[in-house]
């Protein structure tokens, strides 16, 4: 089983560049944030004509998430228990197993209520795994946390120490997900650093230079870590013409 996340920074204006990996990489299921796309305007045959079964909660401009998978659906979920939150929050079960498609507030800065929020978001996403699922059960979470966790996962974690992506205080709540139970599969597999899913469009020849972040996960409960078989990160979208500042992160499970 191959799963991919990748944040597309605006789905119809990325559609080609997906639609050609799709077609190259032939994902099984593919976990897509920031859609940026009203939910009547998501272009939903494009990848059901390629074999593809599609969930998606989406907005005008900002935020939106979706899950394309080559297997039906058996049970999803949008948002929270209350629903809110659906274009940052998106489950279901495929093969039995528990999929949850997150994109985690970016935060703006660390003296901003945005920022404050996102600490909140995260907190809630915590008691949600643990009001809703157990560390035993199959459980892969991926998406965009807008978190790089390591010092390993940033160009130069001294200078960016402190800096909202890589503030102690989220990186401290997103390791209570790895005390609970998660495993960040692919530094399962790659444990040195170099390797990064997202270059600044600000920054000049950010790719080229090695100005990155690794804030893009794919994270999983033991019991499927552990069929995990490899994990790498794509960067020729990055690229092309157009792209997306992210791309994806894929992992291999033998299932």
């Amino acid at each position: 089983m191959k799963i991919a996340s990748f944040n597309v920074n605006s789905l119809r204006a990325r559609l080609q560049i997906l639609l050609d990996w799709i077609e190259k990489e032939s994902p099984d299921i593919l976990c897509l944030q920031e859609t940026k796309v009203p939910d009547k305007f998501f272009p939903q045959k494009e990848f059901e004509r390629r074999g593809f079964s599609v969930i998606f909660r989406g907005e005008k401009t900002f935020n939106g998430v979706a899950i394309v998978s080559k297997t039906p659906f058996e049970d999803s979920f949008y948002g929270f228990e209350d629903g809110s939150e659906a274009s940052r929050l998106i489950s279901s079960k495929i093969q039995g197993i528990i999929i949850v498609n997150s994109y985690i507030p970016q935060g703006f800065h660390p003296l901003s209520e945005k920022f404050r929020q996102k600490l909140d978001w995260l907190q809630r996403l915590y008691y949600y795994f643990k009001e809703n699922y157990t560390p035993q059960m199959p459980i892969i979470w991926t998406g965009d946390f807008n978190i790089a966790l390591e010092p390993i996962d940033v160009y130069d974690p001294q200078f960016l120490n402190g800096h909202v992506g890589f503030h102690p205080d989220e990186r401290a709540v997103l390791m209570k997900f790895n005390e609970w139970g998660f495993v960040d599969v692919f530094r399962l597999h790659n444990p040195d650093g170099g390797y990064y899913t997202f270059w600044d469009y600000t920054v000049r020849n950010a790719l080229k230079k090695g100005i990155g972040w690794r804030i893009d996960h794919i994270w999983a409960t033991q019991i499927i870590a552990k069929k995990s078989t490899k994990a790498w990160i794509d960067i020729r979208p990055r690229l092309l013409q157009k792209p997306s500042d992210h791309t994806p992160v894929i992992a291999e499970f033998k299932i």
